[in-house]
């Protein structure tokens, strides 16, 4: 007999298939989450995530940074990574980085530009 008396031993694991996808609201405010070490600001705001497309269970992200220049790119990646797949129903996270178009402050929240002075 096994250490539970006769009984295996089953963990289930959810099929994650067949649960609900996130929308692209849940998707977004988990991605106000990640945060622009200079500027102390969250992508959403800046105006850095450029698209969110939902495919079956996956979301794929298209995002920006400020500058080409900026080094926080793969710092980003996997905080988007983190915070989106913690949402239900996330298979995979693929972010994407792109510098086309290129980011300008006109993209940015109203409120982001209010507290960067613009």
């Amino acid at each position: 007999m096994g250490p539970l008396g006769g009984f295996s031993r089953i963990q289930y694991m959810p099929d994650q298939s067949t649960a609900t996808a996130p929308d692209r609201d849940d998707v977004m405010e988990a991605l106000e989450n990640v945060i622009d070490p200079e500027l102390g600001l969250d992508f959403v705001s800046l105006g850095l995530v450029y698209d969110v497309e939902i495919e079956n269970n996956d979301v794929h992200i298209t995002f920006t940074l400020t500058t080409p220049a900026c080094p926080i790119g793969p710092q980003v990646t996997e905080q988007m990574k983190e915070f989106v797949s913690e949402l239900d129903g996330v298979v995979e996270v693929v972010p994407k980085m792109v510098f086309s178009p290129p980011w300008t402050p006109d993209r940015m929240s109203e409120d982001a530009k209010f507290a960067l002075g613009f």
